[in-house]
């Protein structure tokens, strides 16, 4: 899309992987029933994608970060990089496909449920682990790859080798997905999870992967595959986090909920900048779960995440229930 900076200037993150648009409703009271209209005040449209998200909740967060991602040759692709660049992002690293529409999402609002979700893949298709070689041609501090096991090209041995680069270079790797349906996860996992720091599913993705539903052996399980840290977070019912140092529960910062849309991904962009001051496991958690936390305040991915500023204010009010689990 531009220019790549100099290897003096590059940004201490990357964020590879997905990127699209979320067409968004607020919360409805119901759905429509066939051929009723429900009016609404807007319908927001904003980027998403777990690369997007969680670049410009850093973005917000003071943190220099670009995403290495594919858009289409379309309005919509120039509507992410735009929105990026707005936010602090760097795009120099985003590819057009000739070939390939830009990825899109229709989410749906309705009060007092989940989000449905109406999906296209698009130019998300194509991405591959040699798309990111530019932007890690130079080891981050961090890398982070949003919504692997979605991105059908992205494949585990070839993003193990990357994520072994950029650790043997001293960077962290941050891994965070979505399974969209029955698949089989558990294989392309094996070959990543020994070369991730933080892994960071959600407790329904995990239970898709691995056929468990209790969080405390769904992070265990994935510690036996490898990864050094493993997060399963489970919305308003707080996080499970295991690692060789710490084995806790923790729950959630109580916010006023309108829409989950990028809570995970807020969340990601916090733990993140706790690795990039060195704080503890304790506190990377506590700040990505105050950032992720204030996500959720308003309809779309990005508007209600926090600034630096307001992360520390609300810290600084605020405590989390932390509970150690008893190890076996």
């Amino acid at each position: 899309m531009s220019t790549p900076p100099s290897p003096s200037s590059r940004p201490p993150v990357i964020s590879a992987g997905m990127v699209l648009v979320d067409h968004l409703t607020p919360p409805i009271p119901r759905l429509p029933r066939a051929g009723e209209l429900i009016a609404v005040d807007e319908l927001p449209l904003n980027i998403g994608g777990g690369a997007a998200n969680t670049s410009m909740a850093l973005g917000r967060l003071g943190v220099p970060v670009s995403v290495s991602a594919r858009i289409g040759d379309d309005a919509f692709g120039r509507f992410i990089v735009e929105s990026l660049r707005s936010g602090g992002v760097g795009t120099e690293f985003i590819t057009t496909d000739p070939k390939l529409p830009t990825s899109q999402t229709l989410i749906v609002n309705v009060q007092g449920e989940d989000r449905r979700f109406i999906h296209t893949l698009g130019a998300n298709r194509g991405y591959v682990a040699a798309d990111m070689d530019e932007a890690i041609s130079t080891p981050p501090k961090v890398l982070h790859i949003g919504y692997f096991l979605i991105l059908p090209q992205l494949d585990g041995a070839e993003l193990a080798r990357r994520f072994d680069r950029v650790r043997k270079a001293g960077g962290h790797t941050v891994l965070d997905v979505v399974t969209p349906g029955e698949g089989n996860y558990v294989e392309p996992l094996k070959q990543v999870l020994p070369h991730t720091d933080v892994f960071k599913p959600n407790t329904d993705e995990a239970a898709l992967i691995l056929g468990e539903h209790d969080p405390i052996r769904q992070a265990r399980a994935f510690r036996e595959m490898g990864a050094r840290r493993v997060v399963i977070t489970m919305g308003d019912g707080g996080l499970v986090s295991l690692s060789d140092e710490n084995e806790v529960r923790m729950g959630a910062f109580p916010v006023p909920f309108v829409d989950g849309t990028g809570g995970g991904d807020a969340f990601n962009a916090g733990y993140i900048v706790g690795l990039l001051e060195g704080k503890s496991e304790m506190e990377c958690l506590t700040l990505a779960s105050a950032v992720g936390a204030s996500c959720v305040r308003e309809v779309g991915a990005t508007p209600g995440v926090f600034r630096r500023h307001e992360a520390d204010e609300f810290l600084a009010r605020h405590e989390i229930p932390i509970e150690r689990i008893q190890r076996v």
